[in-house]
């Protein structure tokens, strides 16, 4: 925001060099950026803080020297002659979109004679930044940047049905705007209208056809409050934006709207004469409410660590216009209606402390840094990360959000229970995700498309889970999502041994089951109690994320149930003393045989001498008959009390394959 001190001192009796204001400035919290000469004049460039609306003008920036310096702050005084005629017989006002636009108002301003403007608007417009186009709309500018409320001047001739009409734009509507640019408008977007046709783009811009000109005699000059996300959303949706839509984006001050109209009313008269009809016009559907805070000054004391003296404190607050009123140990204010960026206790206590001054808090020389130990989820985190590292995997940090079209894909019943943002500032991807599979699987596309393969991903983080209850928040879960680009026994291995890592004993289990995702799916139980799911991904969701070669595998487990796996005591075994013996069998069986079946009737034959029954491939094809398969898994033998024997061994051998035979009709390969 670029300020002129020559129009600065306008508003504030102040007589500091401009290295003294910049530094005034600056304490307040509005650091100024550079110092410029321009003609007689110096011009400050401060920064401005995006909930500080209120400071986009050089009153405003008045206001809060005169807080800052005790002195008086000093507005201009309005004084306009009007005519018998009552605007209301000019033009009617009608706002359908309340919720887009909270106030408007209308003046009209006949026998304008519209020329060039006096040497000394012009130049105080070119010392912020702004071109002089001609007394109306310089009168215009100038008010804007007085005020900090951007006002708009129509050729009244040039709108029909003396009627103004705030609603959303119509499909296909367009409309060329003052710079010449093509807008095409869409439903989402509000808009400034006649009995025809759209004549500005609410709060951004005005349109060419209404623009005043040579020809200009009458003027119907608009002020308005305009809903920030709306006029920010359709500024950037129409790459269109404009000193006016920077500040409605900032929140303008609702309640000073009729005074604002009637100061660049006053402005116009000045600078192009005419005549003003009688009062205003105002649509004001939903009437401003005050609101009031409470500050204690013992929570402010304890805040800032400093004692403020109750004395400055109602000063500044006065000061500011808060208008404090002392109850006990607390202080209860009236919030400005242009200070929208104050709510809530902990605002009044910056206001107080950055006028009382930052530099008035001690600091010491030495800093403490308190080192603690990892809660038991950072050491979990640590504890899965490494051990999946150790397989291969990498972890992944995505976003909260998915698309429509990825959400429906892990949601049977449709995303309407997903909690979502409104469409405003991403075209897609604003639904918080139930799942971690859709975003592990767009980083897996990633690597394929890269060609970085073979590619094993991870990611902790939290999902939201909807409750069912209508209007409730979803319920936030960490979980472990796992995806893999090979067979479903790599991610099946991963999970047991992950599991076996924080719990040595936990039994592992994955049950079939019926996935919404997955056209071959697990629940995984841990010691009989579900902790998540495993599967292949279905068709569908391959074609979804295009992997043409490729059959992904996915697991997600609930991170919580984790965390109760840990406490187990260590048991240590000493390194065995005698040899082990391994056996691989190769057994026919039929097509729906599973491993569990297979592996449950190794375990009921085996004797105590089994120390491992493990998986080591499966085959079908060439001299394998339909509706069979080929499994072959290995056995480890080994007894410690002594060397055993491969005579001993094969009657086990014999015993297991018994058993395979009668649980699951397993006949012993042979080539």
């Amino acid at each position: 925001m670029k300020i002129s001190l020559n129009w600065l001192r306008e508003y504030i009796d102040i007589d500091l060099q401009a290295e003294a204001i910049a530094e005034i400035l600056s304490n307040l919290g509005l650091p100024c950026e550079g110092i410029a000469p321009f003609a007689d004049d110096v011009v400050l460039d401060v920064e401005v803080t995006s909930n500080r609306g209120d400071c986009l003008s050089h009153i405003g920036i008045a206001r809060e020297l005169a807080a800052a310096t005790g002195r008086p702050l000093r507005l201009p005084e309005i004084r306009l002659e009007e005519m018998d005629r009552p605007a209301s017989e000019f033009v009617q006002v009608e706002i359908r979109e309340p919720d887009g636009c909270g106030r408007y108002t209308a003046r009209v301003i006949e026998g304008v004679k519209v020329g060039p403007s006096p040497e000394w608007v012009r130049q105080r417009l070119e010392a912020v930044g702004l071109r002089s186009v001609n007394n109306v709309v310089d009168a215009t500018n100038y008010a804007m940047m007085e005020t900090g409320q951007p006002p708009h001047a129509f050729d009244y001739a040039t709108l029909e049905g003396r009627r103004i009409i705030v609603r959303r734009a119509a499909p296909g509507e367009t409309i060329v705007s003052i710079d010449g640019t093509q807008c095409a408008l869409t439903p989402q977007m509000l808009v400034i209208a006649d009995a025809r046709r759209p004549v500005a783009v609410a709060g951004i811009m005005g349109g060419l056809p209404t623009e005043v000109g040579g020809a200009t005699t009458t003027i119907l000059l608009e002020d308005a409050y305009f809903d920030p996300v709306c006029i920010r959303t359709t500024a950037r949706r129409l790459a269109l934006p404009s000193e006016a839509s920077f500040r409605f984006e900032r929140i303008v001050d609702i309640e000073k709207i009729d005074w604002a109209s009637r100061r660049t009313t006053q402005l116009i008269v000045q600078l192009a004469g005419g005549r003003v009809a009688q009062g205003v016009v105002d649509a004001y559907p939903r009437p401003y409410q005050p609101l009031e805070v409470t500050m204690r000054l013992s929570r402010l004391r304890k805040l800032l660590g400093i004692d403020v003296p109750t004395d400055a404190v109602l000063k500044i607050l006065t000061a500011l216009q808060f208008a404090p009123q002392l109850r006990d140990d607390a202080v209860l204010c009236t919030i400005p209606t242009w200070r929208s960026d104050v709510d809530r206790e902990a605002d009044l206590i910056e206001e107080v402390i950055r006028v009382y001054g930052y530099d008035k808090v001690p600091t010491r020389r030495r800093i403490h840094i308190e080192a603690t130990a990892p809660d038991s989820r950072q050491k979990m985190s640590r504890t899965v990360g490494a051990f999946l590292n150790g397989c291969g995997f990498y972890e992944t940090i995505n976003v909260d959000f998915v698309d429509q079209a990825v959400a429906e894909a892990f949601s049977a019943g449709g995303t309407r229970a997903h909690l979502g943002v409104r469409d405003v500032t991403r075209k897609a991807g604003n639904l918080l995700r139930r799942t971690l599979l859709a975003s592990l699987l767009e980083v897996l596309k990633t690597n394929v498309n890269a060609k970085n393969l073979p590619c094993r991903i991870y990611e902790i983080a939290d999902t939201f889970l909807p409750t069912g209850v209508q209007d409730s928040l979803p319920q936030e879960r960490t979980k472990l999502g796992l995806v893999v680009d090979g067979e479903l026994r790599l991610l099946r291995g991963a999970i047991e041994g992950l599991v076996r890592n924080i719990r040595h004993t936990a039994a592992v289990e994955f049950v079939p089951a019926e996935l919404d995702w997955a056209q071959a799916g697990a629940r995984v139980l841990v010691d009989g109690k579900p902790i998540g799911e495993a599967g292949v991904f279905t068709d569908a969701i391959r074609t979804r994320f295009d992997f043409k070669d490729l059959t992904p595998c996915g697991a997600e487990l609930d991170f919580e149930e984790l965390l109760k796996l840990e406490g187990e005591a260590v048991r240590i075994k000493p390194i065995p003393r005698f040899p082990a013996i391994e056996r691989d069998l190769s057994v026919l069986v039929a097509e729906p045989i599973a491993w569990a079946q297979i592996a449950r009737a190794v375990q009921d034959a085996a004797p105590a001498e089994l120390e491992e029954t493990r998986f080591v491939d499966l085959y079908r094809g060439k001299g394998i008959a339909p509706g069979a398969k080929s499994v072959t898994l290995s056995l480890r033998f080994r007894d410690e009390d002594g060397t055993l024997t491969h005579e001993t061994v094969d009657r086990y051998q014999a015993a297991v394959l018994d058993s395979l035979t009668r649980a699951v009709g397993a006949e012993l390969r042979t080539l």
